[in-house]
């Protein structure tokens, strides 16, 4: 069995309307839940694609819920637990490497602090 293709631009399902689908609607019957999400893959017989305009102005049956998922406003990025986290293993991965080079050569050479700003320093090699 072949899956059907995805066309380019698909319309928006109300009667008359000419403009590109950029949302699906399905329905879930079982929960009286109706779903507004992004535009589907593939065009699904039991799913309705709107355009914005539609999309905007859409309701469901007295009673429903509808569930409308926003995307995320701002772009995700690394927290500052992320940035403390990586900088917490740079910062041992540097201790072992000059405990590791102490041991070979058997002298004990105190780390040079060329300069500190906040929580990460330079060493020099």
């Amino acid at each position: 069995m072949t899956r059907p293709q995805p066309r380019a631009a698909r319309l928006c399902s109300r009667v008359g309307c000419r403009h590109l689908a950029t949302k699906t609607l399905t329905y879930i019957y079982a929960d009286s839940t109706a779903v507004l999400g992004p535009l589907a893959t593939f065009s699904e017989p039991h799913a309705y694609d709107l355009c914005d305009q539609h999309s905007l102005r859409m309701s469901a049956p007295v009673g429903w819920t509808v569930i409308k998922p926003e995307p995320d406003a701002v772009p995700a990025g690394p927290s500052s637990d992320d940035l403390m986290a990586i900088a917490d293993a740079v910062r041992e991965a540097g201790a072992r490497e000059s405990s590791s080079a102490s041991e070979i050569s058997g002298i004990e050479i105190p780390p040079l602090e060329l300069g500190r700003r906040g929580h990460l320093r330079a060493i020099p090699n």
